[in-house]
């Protein structure tokens, strides 16, 4: 796309009112952001939904506001890229109201079409966090980007899980990306950048501060990335279930994860299961159901786990109880711990002698998984 074009798109992106719906009727009647942008209030006005107020707010986007937003974008090191371009996410193409554009730290890959979005409460329990770094981790090393809002609790969760193991995984934001929300999460949005594991992404101009009313039309993005949703934990009125809704509308496919019963947090997920969604209890169940996509999935998993499976040799007892803890995937040293009961010195000292075993690889964070042979 060329530098006009762009400049053009941002002119009609910036303006109050002009949303992806009204982005879309402008290019459909005038063919083009620059030819749209060319107009005038007359042209603008002739367009179902765009009124005075509307055409006032196109006309008053300067040159100036223009380059202040390339400008910002550059210092954040974020790519702006318009619906249409080349680099523009398929999959997100083909919802009814695209983002106009897309700010994107990092970078999105080809393979960020087998996604899966992992969505849930903020304020969750043990279990969902649990769950969803759970689950995560599982998607990740299957080889599905997790897609999730960059949010406290089950978000943070999904993502740190897809890091952990060594996959993939795209932060889609409720705010412009000079703003960081949560800000606790900075370093985790930027080791998702900096190790090429994704991107941090937003539709909204880049000085957009949080504001609830963004986080819904946030959800669009998050399902329109993906080939399904898996709600980890939500309450009866989560946020998580308009993503559900959104999901079921674009034609993905919806996953719940079953709850307690007596718990307020899985009410909205043990709500959807009853009616109808995919219940998961393991990747499988997820696989099942993505088709073609799943099963290739899965025999690229089953063949990695196989060449995982063999005890290598010369373990002693407890460095072999070590690694087979970490059969369904990378563990922090702290869940190996618990997950054994192992003390912590001696578990330590037999951890080091699995990595120069060979059996075993550290990863940033302390974190280990078993290592492929």
């Amino acid at each position: 796309m060329s530098s006009e074009t762009l400049r053009a798109a941002l002119g009609l992106h910036l303006a109050g009112g002009v949303g992806a719906v009204l982005y879309s009727r402008l290019i459909e009647k005038f063919g083009s952001p620059i030819d749209a942008l060319a107009a005038g209030p007359a042209g603008w006005r002739s367009v179902q939904g765009i009124g005075s107020k509307t055409a006032e707010a196109i006309r008053a986007v300067s040159e100036a506001d223009i380059d202040e937003e390339l400008a910002l974008a550059d210092r954040a090191g974020a790519e702006i890229v318009t619906v249409g371009s080349d680099r523009y996410p398929a999959a997100l193409e083909t919802i009814f109201d695209p983002p106009v554009v897309l700010y994107v730290r990092g970078r999105l890959t080809r393979p960020d079409a087998v996604a899966l979005g992992v969505v849930g409460a903020r304020r969750c329990t043990h279990y969902g966090m649990e769950q969803a770094e759970r689950f995560g981790g599982l998607l990740g090393r299957a080889g599905l980007t997790v897609v999730s809002g960059g949010a406290r609790g089950i978000d943070t969760a999904a993502h740190r899980g897809a890091l952990t193991a060594g996959g993939r995984t795209i932060a889609v934001m409720g705010c412009g990306l000079c703003e960081t929300y949560p800000p606790e999460n900075a370093k985790l949005f930027d080791r998702i950048v900096s190790e090429d594991r994704g991107a941090v992404i937003s539709e909204l101009p880049m000085l957009t501060s949080v504001l609830s009313g963004n986080f819904p039309t946030r959800n669009r993005i998050i399902s329109g990335l993906s080939l399904g949703v898996l709600i980890v934990e939500a309450a009866r009125r989560s946020g998580s279930l308009i993503t559900a809704r959104e999901a079921d509308e674009q034609g993905r496919r919806v996953f719940a994860i079953p709850g307690r019963v007596d718990s307020p947090m899985s009410g909205g997920t043990n709500r959807l299961i009853r009616d109808g969604v995919t219940l998961v209890q393991n990747l499988d169940d997820i696989l099942d159901e993505l088709g073609d996509v799943g099963a290739v999935l899965t025999r690229a998993d089953e063949q990695e786990r196989a060449a995982e499976d063999d005890e290598p040799p010369g373990l002693s007892d407890l460095e072999a109880t070590l690694h087979a803890s970490l059969s369904d995937g990378p563990l922090g040293l702290d869940e190996l711990l618990r997950r054994t009961g192992i003390e912590s010195g001696r578990a330590v000292s037999a951890m080091t002698m699995l990595v120069l075993k060979g059996a075993v690889e550290q990863r940033p964070g302390n974190i280990f998984a078993r290592k492929r042979r």
